[in-house]
């Protein structure tokens, strides 16, 4: 599961030779038309140049084209693999595709507190963390700007951009949007938040969440496989799941793992988070408005062990 330090290449970069990437862009594009590009398949007309005609639907999340930036620069408090020593390159997208009653970002994802940017700001944002040393580019909620990531792409492997890009998603995104990014993704890392469709439905206001989310992990694993570290423990290709436990086991472990272990691979790479706290709406969610306790992280570990993972990042 390693590799030389020296011997890897984005995947983007093969696509940017070939004129592909400059195809997949046009192509995304056209899904803005009536957006099917992550789960919710709203159908909105997301164009700004177009607008909407009167009665049309709105955008689910809340984004014409253009992306919406709060912040980005090195990020020392991701998974092991993406930190390193030099930081994972964060850029992180205003606004969401899920609406997550606990979200500690609210004011990023529901807010959407930050700047809008064009592609090619965003493409200068990209090389210039790659400039300060980061590993990797870090897409943070990026499913509904899919088309403005890959315009700035474009532009910036141009330029000399050579990270891996890292997809990390609440993990509802669409089939359709996975084949868009199809060779461009080296690194996926979607959140599998729930195993059960009614705890989704009440907490993060989507349908389906399970089978939406295992059909893209399936997907995700299929394009890259496990996740493979170079000789400094850096990754470089493949996928990192994130299950973040909730208290009462609201998140299923046990049935997230079972799925891993069974359908994905008993080597996929997974963090079981413990950091949940109460957040934004969180007070009015009981037993959400409590932290999750260390009996409950420890059975959660234990659920993911008897499963048959073995591949962890941080512990509690």
């Amino acid at each position: 599961m390693g590799m030389g330090r020296d011997d890897f290449e984005p995947a983007y970069l093969n696509l940017l030779r070939s004129g592909e990437l400059e195809r997949r862009v046009a192509a995304a594009r056209a899904h803005l038309h009536a957006c099917d590009l992550c789960g919710r398949e709203c159908r909105a007309e997301r164009l700004s140049s177009r607008g909407r005609e009167k009665g049309s639907p709105r955008p689910a999340c809340r984004t014409d084209d253009r992306a919406v930036v709060a912040s980005f620069g090195p990020h020392f408090g991701e998974e092991d693999p993406l930190r390193g020593f030099g930081g994972s390159g964060t850029i992180f997208f205003a606004w969401c595709n899920l609406n997550c009653v606990f979200c500690q970002n609210y004011d990023i994802s529901q807010l959407g507190h930050g700047r809008a940017v064009t592609p090619e700001e965003l493409a200068r944002m990209m090389l210039a963390l790659q400039e300060r040393g980061c590993h990797n580019i870090n897409l943070v909620s990026p499913t509904h700007v899919l088309v403005p990531i890959l315009e700035a792409l474009l532009i910036a492997a141009a330029d000399g951009l050579h990270l891996p890009l890292v997809w990390n998603t609440g993990g509802y995104d669409s089939l359709a949007a996975l084949a868009l990014l199809d060779g461009v993704v080296d690194i996926y890392m979607p959140d599998m938040k729930y195993s059960d469709e009614a705890v989704a439905r009440r907490y993060s206001k989507v349908a389906d969440y399970p089978a939406v989310n295992r059909a893209a992990v399936r997907e995700m694993h299929r394009q890259v496989g496990d996740l493979v570290l170079d000789g400094r423990g850096i990754a470089r290709r493949g996928l990192l799941v994130r299950h973040l436990v909730l208290p009462e086991g609201l998140a299923g472990t046990a049935e997230v793992a079972r799925f891993l272990a069974e359908e994905v691979s008993r080597d996929t790479y997974i963090n079981v988070m413990a950091q949940y706290r109460p957040a934004y709406q969180a007070a009015s969610y009981p037993p959400l408005d409590r932290p999750i306790t260390r009996a409950e992280y420890a059975r959660a570990m234990e659920e993911a062990r008897a499963a048959g993972l073995h591949r962890f990042d941080r512990r509690w």
